[in-house]
C-alpha cells in the first residue's frame, strides 16, 4: 500500500472538516487546490511523440504556496536567485520568537502582527548593528516567517539569515570574525519593547480585532494584564552556529524558505479516523516520534498556518533591501575580494530548469526515446 499525503487526508477528511469549521477565503482555496493539484483539474499539457505516436499527459499543479506538492522547483530557483546576493563571509541564523501568551492575539490579527514581528525585528536588528559597541555597519538580512511548531501548533516566529559584517558609514567593510556580534539578552530586550510598543500602538488605534479564545482581551484591562505579562516574561530569539560561505548560505536557507506547516516526508499512515504523522519531540533532544491525531483535527491545525492572502513571508532589509542592493552589494564584493555567484537558472524555461536539477527531460518520449511534440494545453471547466 503507498504512503498516503497530505492530498490522501484532504480527500478523505475535508468535507468532515467543513461541516464542523467554517475556513476562511484562502483557507478553502488551499484546501481546494491541494485536492484538486496534478489531478487534470487545472488542465494539462498533452504531447505526441514524433516517432512511434505515443501520448504523454503531464497534469498541471495547483502552485499554492501552501501545497506539499508544489514547493520544489519555486524553492530551488528561488535559492538560485540568491546566488547573486550572497558571499564567502559569515552569516548567522538568529530566530525571533514571542510568548505562548500572544498567539490568539495574533492568531486573531494575522497580517497586523504577522507584520508587527517583521517591523520590531528589523527595527532591533538595524539599531543595534548600527551601534560601534556592536558593529556600527550596515548589515543584510533576510527574514522568513514561521507559524508553527513541529506538531502544527501556532507558534509564530521569524528565521534570520544575518550577514556578519557590513558597510561602516565611510564604506569600509566591518566584522567580527566567526563570533556573533549582538549580545542576545540585549537583542531580546529591545525585541520584546519594540514589538510590544506596536502592539499597544494599534491596539490604542482600535485596529485589534479579538475572536475566540482572545475575546477575552477586548477588555482594557484585561488587555493591561496581558501587557503586563509580556513585559514580565523573558523573550527567547537565539543564534544558531555560525556558517561561513556562499554555497553553504544557499543550502542553509532552502531548509527555510519554502517551508509548510507539515511535507508529504512526515506522513506516516492514515486510516478511516485518525492521521499518524512524524514530529520532533523537543524534550528530548530533538528526536523523532510518532503523533497521531484525527483526521478533522490534522486539517484544522494544517489550515492554521495558511498566511492572509497577498502575505510576503520572505523579506530582505539593509544592503539586500531593493532600492541600493546591486552598487551596495558590488561595493562589498569589491572590499572582499569576492566573486560574484551567477544564477543558473535565470530566464530558462521549465523544461531547462527541470534537465538542470533533476536530470529529466520532458521533452523526450518515455515509451521509444523519440521527441515529443509541442506540448498542448488542454483547460477543463472551471473547478
Amino acid at each position: 500500500m503507498n504512503k498516503p499525503t497530505v492530498q490522501d487526508i484532504f480527500h478523505r477528511f475535508y468535507p468532515a472538516y467543513i461541516e464542523r469549521y467554517s475556513p476562511s477565503p484562502e483557507q478553502a482555496k488551499a484546501a481546494r487546490n491541494i485536492i484538486n493539484c496534478k489531478t487534470g483539474a487545472y488542465g494539462a499539457n498533452v504531447s505526441i511523440c514524433e516517432d512511434c505516436g505515443a501520448v504523454q499527459i503531464h497534469y498541471n499543479s495547483c502552485r499554492n504556496r501552501c501545497c506539499p506538492m508544489c514547493q520544489a522547483v519555486p524553492k530551488e530557483k528561488w535559492m538560485d536567485a540568491r546566488r547573486e546576493d550572497v558571499f564567502d563571509a559569515p552569516y548567522f541564523h538568529l530566530v525571533f520568537t514571542v510568548p505562548d501568551l500572544l498567539n490568539p492575539v495574533i492568531y486573531s490579527n494575522q497580517k497586523l502582527l504577522y507584520d508587527a514581528l517583521y517591523h520590531a525585528a528589523s527595527a532591533t536588528i538595524r539599531e543595534l548593528t548600527a551601534n560601534p559597541e556592536h558593529l556600527g555597519a550596515k548589515v543584510g538580512y533576510i527574514f522568513i516567517l514561521h507559524t508553527w511548531g513541529s506538531e502544527m501548533n501556532f507558534h509564530p516566529h521569524i528565521h534570520t539569515i544575518l550577514l556578519g559584517g557590513g558597510l561602516t558609514p565611510d564604506n569600509h567593510w566591518k566584522d567580527n570574525g566567526e563570533n556573533f556580534f549582538l549580545p542576545i539578552q540585549v537583542i531580546s530586550k529591545v525585541f520584546r519593547g519594540k514589538y510590544l510598543e506596536e502592539l499597544k500602538k494599534l491596539w490604542e488605534e482600535g485596529k485589534l480585532a479579538f475572536h475566540g479564545t482572545a475575546e477575552k482581551f477586548r477588555n482594557h484591562y484585561a488587555f493591561k494584564e496581558l501587557l503586563d505579562a509580556c513585559y514580565g516574561t523573558e523573550w527567547v530569539p537565539y543564534c544558531k552556529k555560525t556558517f561561513h560561505g556562499a554555497q553553504s548560505v544557499i543550502k542553509y536557507l532552502g531548509k527555510y524558505t519554502h517551508r509548510i506547516a507539515v511535507s508529504n516526508h512526515r506522513v506516516i499512515r492514515m486510516d478511516e479516523e485518525t492521521v499518524t504523522f512524524s514530529v520532533k519531540d523537543y524534550r528530548n533532544e530533538g528526536r523523532w516520534k510518532e503523533l497521531t491525531l484525527p483526521g478533522v483535527e490534522f486539517i484544522r491545525r494544517f489550515l492554521m498556518h495558511v498566511p492572509p492572502k497577498g502575505f510576503v513571508r520572505i523579506r530582505h532589509y539593509g544592503l539586500l533591501c531593493s532600492r541600493s542592493k546591486n552598487k551596495k552589494l558590488t561595493l562589498c564584493r569589491n572590499l572582499l575580494g569576492c566573486k560574484k555567484y551567477l544564477s543558473r537558472l535565470k530566464k530558462k524555461e521549465m523544461p531547462e530548469v527541470l534537465e538542470l536539477l533533476y536530470g529529466i527531460n520532458i521533452c523526450v518520449c518515455k515509451a521509444c526515446g523519440g521527441r515529443l511534440g509541442k506540448p498542448q494545453l488542454k483547460i477543463p471547466q472551471r473547478c
